[in-house]
């Protein structure tokens, strides 16, 4: 004879994914008294190394920070002189050269530490680790059950996707997945470039670089500690990166650089003096514009709901004011989150509609023969960048 089936724990409020959306979004909530609950697939918040560098732009990202009531704490955390730029062609002649003087409105910080700024003003207790979703439906009512990898499952009266590119909450209210975008990158690493690979630290400078070229380009930056991060990006079929061995570093690198044959070997170093392993990165997105009928219950932030690549530097900054916008839109509406819901999604479709197709634009743009030029004549203030080729 069996016992009663015990009841699923339940979470009014349940996040999926504590990357910077997430986290902001549960950082809100907490500094007025709501507690979320927050599940990561990654066993630790130190499981994964976090990416690179982050523009932080001053009417999204920067205004999500002062809603967390974290702004001033970021601004302790920047990277002095990371607003820096420089656009060099493929025989690494500079086309545009502009010195961080501290007046930017998008001061740089490591993806690292900035999610770490968020980890730091949360409380341990309602974040799980090694908590992988694997799937989810709908109870009725606006409920949802989700179940995760251990077998375990939970309910909750809001759940919230912020679990990225892939994302196993978005089939809930949409079928829309990921396209490939027909750019892929390779990563490499330059450690303490200035006394290790001093002509490379010369040639990025003292924030980002743009070398670029028809189809092909160097995209690079210094970071805090005066490594040097480094995307090689190649226009190519998805499954170019399938025919190169990243585990022969040696011989991924002259695969990679087969691609830039020509270029100034000041620019091929970047690759051929890579300190560490070099990593394959395809470039995906949802579709401009992806949205998706009110859903009760449920709802997407950043990646999520409006993945797009990354050439406008829009992905983090959106990822960061969804989740403030959304948090205020259900402290706005205590009681109805119908009500918050639609409110927070009237205002995230058009701004992620507009930042995606500015970014598929700029895509375009970077990788023109004419690239140099024209990204020079953006930043110079003489030609918007968003017009056509």
């Amino acid at each position: 004879m069996t016992g009663p089936v015990s009841p699923l724990p339940h979470h009014p409020i349940a996040i999926v994914g504590a990357g910077l959306g997430g986290l902001t979004l549960a950082r809100v909530l907490y500094a007025h008294g709501v507690e979320a609950a927050v599940f990561d697939l990654d066993p630790s918040p130190a499981a994964r190394t976090q990416g690179g560098m982050l523009d932080i732009h001053d009417d999204t990202g920067q205004e999500a920070l002062r809603a967390a009531g974290l702004h001033e704490a970021f601004l302790a955390r920047v990277h002095v002189g990371g607003q820096a730029v420089r656009v060099l062609d493929r025989h690494a002649e500079a086309h545009w050269s502009h010195a961080d003087d501290g007046t930017g409105g998008r001061p740089e910080i490591d993806r690292g530490e900035l999610r770490a700024l968020l980890l730091e003003s949360l409380p341990e207790g309602p974040i799980r680790w090694g908590a992988k979703v694997t799937g989810a439906r709908a109870l009725g009512g606006g409920r949802h059950e989700v179940t995760l990898a251990d077998g375990t499952a939970f309910t909750t009266d809001l759940l919230v996707g912020a679990d990225g590119a892939w994302s196993r909450v978005r089939p809930l209210v949409s079928d829309a997945v990921p396209a490939y975008t027909g750019m892929s990158f390779v990563e490499a690493d330059l450690v303490s470039a200035d006394t290790r690979h001093p002509v490379s630290a010369e040639v990025v400078g003292g924030g980002m670089l743009f070398a670029l070229g028809a189809g092909r380009g160097f995209l690079a930056h210094r970071e805090p500690d005066g490594s040097l991060h480094v995307y090689a990006a190649v226009q190519a079929p998805e499954e170019w990166l399938d025919g190169i061995d990243f585990t022969d570093a040696e011989g991924a690198g002259v695969a990679v650089l087969k691609e830039f044959d020509g270029w100034a070997d000041h620019l091929r170093a970047l690759v051929t003096d890579a300190d560490a392993p070099l990593i394959p990165r395809r470039i995906h997105a949802l579709p401009v514009g992806h949205r998706w009928p009110r859903t009760p219950g449920v709802t997407l932030l950043g990646d999520a709901a409006h993945l797009m690549s990354p050439f406008a530097g829009e992905g983090a900054n959106l990822a960061l004011i969804d989740g403030a916008d959304l948090a205020l839109a259900l402290l706005a509406h205590p009681g109805d989150t119908e009500a918050a819901l639609t409110a927070y999604e009237e205002r995230m479709f058009p701004r992620a509609e507009q930042s995606a197709a500015a970014s598929k634009l700029m895509g375009g743009m970077l990788f023109q023969a004419d690239a140099p030029e024209r990204l020079s004549a953006m930043f110079a203030g003489h030609q918007p960048w968003a017009e056509q080729p």
